[in-house]
């Protein structure tokens, strides 16, 4: 269910490398709790973003929830296309619904990530 060339977080984002870049975004768990999202804030490209820090604010019908970098990195794209149609999130949250792309700051970050399967068994100690 979880895309195995992908690396998450227990906040429930994910984070995919590609080169030097990363895409982050949150994943089908966190957006089936969110319910329908109404509104995305994200930063601006140039951002520079620490670990686990905020990257800006998902609103849905259910809640208001911060959105965390997975990785430290300077931002150099926002997906603007959630400013319209912010329900991507839920139509396809490991794709269209990705939030920012990173270049990355410190590629030794990631060993505090998840794999897809530790992500599932994490899921399977929160869902029961």
């Amino acid at each position: 269910m979880y895309p195995d060339d992908f690396y998450y977080t227990k906040d429930h984002e994910w984070i995919q490398v590609k080169e030097d870049k990363a895409t982050v975004g949150i994943t089908d768990f966190a957006q089936k709790q969110l319910g329908d999202v109404v509104y995305v804030e994200m930063p601006k490209v140039g951002t520079q973003l620490e670990f686990h820090q905020s990257i800006g604010v998902i609103e849905s019908v259910k809640a208001v929830s911060d959105i965390y970098s997975p990785v430290s990195g300077e931002v150099i794209e926002v997906n603007t296309d959630l400013n319209d149609s912010p329900e991507l999130v839920n139509q396809d949250p490991h794709g269209k619904g990705w939030f920012i792309r990173l270049k990355i700051g410190d590629e030794t970050e990631f060993e505090k990530l998840m794999s897809a399967d530790d992500y599932e068994k994490f899921l399977e100690g929160i869902e029961e």
